[in-house]
């Protein structure tokens, strides 16, 4: 397998072409510094086999203090050190990424102004950045150096440099931002080449690589594919790896996209550079979650390398698995972004829907400890939480059964959105385990001495509104269950403002009627970097948005709404209603030793996974 053949970069080889690459954990102290949360997390990849583990990036300039955590590279010393040292145990090479943000930072944390080439407001925030001077350029440049320095002798094996999507060399490189009408501005790839220098001359015969945004996807005045081949070719001869990103500005979505995106977006740009710059090694990024992709990738010409980050956050053991020939038991990534993508106001920590553990290191047990008095059980519900629930106590040593009442496996998850793959992989994993399953019975009782973990699910909740005779309202998990909808218009009442009622507009299109009580449909969606595509595809799907809309009455052939500002009422007419509101626990079961998932309280994938296997290690 050509993904676990050694590549060499530079003076340094990496023992496989796995990079696990940068990205925002959340994992760093109120001192911006890396942690043993860090330096776990890490290890884990590494111990799992990956080659490459490039850490979180780090400002090389105070005034740059980008999200609430942020890691600032002259207080990393000593992470630095805990983190190479860690994964150099099992084998893997260590890069620290080096960053500024410009003017896609934030002053909210360092109420300074933000720095960068031009006056170009911040899309998100439209804050106004600084123009930088002669002093600022001088000093972040310098920056760079101080901080490669710093990397390596803290025990890194090299540095990155992020011209990548969030990222002030990029910024410096692209029409887009920098406006300026100096040497900087006439000579868009002098401040890229002065921090290369400054980083070569730190690094001396260290690794030094580049990470680089090959498409901006403003192709009036940005970085085009067409263009980052000469870009690539201008810069390169001065790394020893590149790896070939996309996103700007106008494209923050674009950078993580979730699985509306096709897997492996770069693979075109990036088989074009890797053409243009023969002589150094170049790296393939942008949702290969796949080994087969990446396989195909590496041996096509694409690329010498991938990076496969949300792959390994969702299996550490990716590589580990494919050495040993069980490509097919890696957890899947289902690309939700739903709990890996932490940039925001909230500040979480990184973590997977599949694998909670993931962030959570150096606080979560060991979940399959052996158990010491291994026990009769019976699994009620076969959804996500009840799947994980039998495979984790099966893997403890446990003699395990599942029931479910309906008659296929994987609950509203195997339904609607992404989780199909998750629970395609668990279904299989409870199989491995030998797990008897009953599908399409009702559980009754319990056999004498076993022990009952209910993961029974949720049941519609509660309806605000009026339904008066005659009229059509459904369940949305009916409507996935394959019930029928009438001919006409379909109004969908979304409270929630999240993917579930979004999916089924797109679905229906030009018959779908969106009810939110929001400014904008799907608002949660914000979260996962879906919000803008969302609303993109609902208008190409020509589905109509009730926006500000409370839901008070559901009649024959028509629905009635409340403008939640103005309390304005009007009618809308529509063959039926499908209501995509919040749901309840199903009732609790009698003698049960556990709970798990949405018997608990309705949630998503993640909590049903984490408290399956609290369920399943306190048996």
């Amino acid at each position: 397998m050509q993904l676990l053949q050694p590549l060499p970069l530079g003076t340094a080889s990496a023992r496989n072409r796995l990079m696990f690459g940068p990205h925002v954990t959340n994992l760093a102290d109120d001192q911006r510094r890396f942690t043993a949360r860090h330096t776990a997390y890490y290890e884990r990849r590494a111990r799992g086999g990956c080659g490459i583990v490039v850490a979180e990036g780090a400002s090389v300039h105070a005034v740059d203090w980008p999200y609430e955590r942020a890691p600032l590279a002259e207080r990393c010393a000593d992470g630095w050190a805990a983190i190479a040292e860690a994964c150099h145990a099992h084998g893997a090479l260590v890069f620290a990424s080096l960053d500024h943000a410009g003017g896609q930072g934030s002053s909210a944390y360092s109420q300074r102004e933000l720095w960068a080439p031009s006056r170009v407001p911040e899309v998100n925030s439209r804050e106004v950045p600084k123009s930088m001077e002669a002093d600022d350029i001088a000093a972040v440049v310098a920056g760079f150096g101080a901080a490669a320095k710093l990397a390596l002798d803290a025990g890194c094996d090299g540095v990155e440099i992020n011209a990548g999507q969030h990222s002030l060399v990029r910024q410096f490189l692209s029409g887009l931002t920098n406006q300026r009408d100096d040497v900087w501005g006439h000579d868009r790839l002098l401040f890229a080449r002065e921090v290369i220098a400054a980083v070569r001359a730190a690094a001396g015969t260290a690794v030094v690589g580049l990470r680089l945004s090959c498409d901006e996807l403003a192709p009036w005045a940005g970085i085009t594919p067409d263009a980052a081949v000469d870009l690539a070719r201008a810069l390169s001869s001065e790394v020893d790896y590149l790896v070939v990103v996309r996103g700007s500005i106008y494209s923050a979505e674009k950078t993580r996209p979730d699985f509306h995106e096709p897997t492996g977006f770069n693979i075109g740009v990036c088989r074009d550079v890797h053409a243009a710059i023969t002589s150094t090694p170049v790296f393939l990024q942008g949702s290969v979650v796949e080994w087969g992709e990446a396989e195909w990738a590496i041996g096509d010409g694409v690329c010498d390398g991938v990076e496969m980050t949300r792959a390994q956050i969702a299996d550490p053991d990716l590589a580990a698995k494919l050495a040993a020939g069980d490509g097919e038991r890696i957890r899947p990534c289902i690309r939700c972004n739903q709990t890996c993508q932490v940039r925001d106001a909230r500040s979480p920590i990184v973590t997977c829907v599949g694998e909670p553990t993931s962030g959570r290191e150096t606080e979560d047990p060991n979940w399959y400890a052996p158990a010491t008095r291994p026990r009769d059980v019976v699994v009620v519900g076969g959804g996500v939480a009840g799947l994980e629930a039998a495979r984790v106590a099966a893997a403890r040593g446990h003699r395990v059964r599942l029931v479910e009442q309906s008659d296929r496996p994987g609950g509203i998850a195997a339904l609607a959105g992404p989780g199909g793959l998750l629970v395609d992989w668990l279904v299989a994993e409870v199989a491995a385990a030998g797990v008897p399953v009953s599908l399409g019975v009702a559980f009754d009782e319990a056999a004498p001495g076993e022990a009952v973990v209910q993961c029974t699910g949720g049941r519609a909740g509660t309806r605000p509104y009026e339904i008066e005779d005659g009229a059509v309202v459904l369940d949305v998990i009916d409507v996935h269950l394959g019930a029928e909808l009438p001919e006409g218009p379909i109004a969908l009442f979304d409270p929630i403002g999240g993917p579930i009622a979004v999916g089924l507009a797109e679905s229906l299109g030009a018959r779908a009627i969106l009810v939110t009580q929001d400014q904008i449909a799907g608002n949660e969606l914000s979260r996962s970097g879906d919000l803008a595509p969302a609303n993109v595809r609902l208008q190409q799907q020509g589905v109509r948005i009730e926006r500000r809309s409370l839901l008070r009455a559901v009649r024959p052939g028509e629905i009635e709404l409340e403008d939640r500002f103005s309390g304005a009422r009007r009618t809308v007419p529509c063959a039926a209603l499908v209501d995509c509101g919040f749901r309840l626990p199903t009732d609790p079961i009698p003698g049960a030793v556990a709970q798990a998932g949405d018997c608990v309280a309705p949630r998503t994938i993640h909590e049903a996974i984490l408290e399956a296997r609290r369920a399943a290690l306190a048996l």
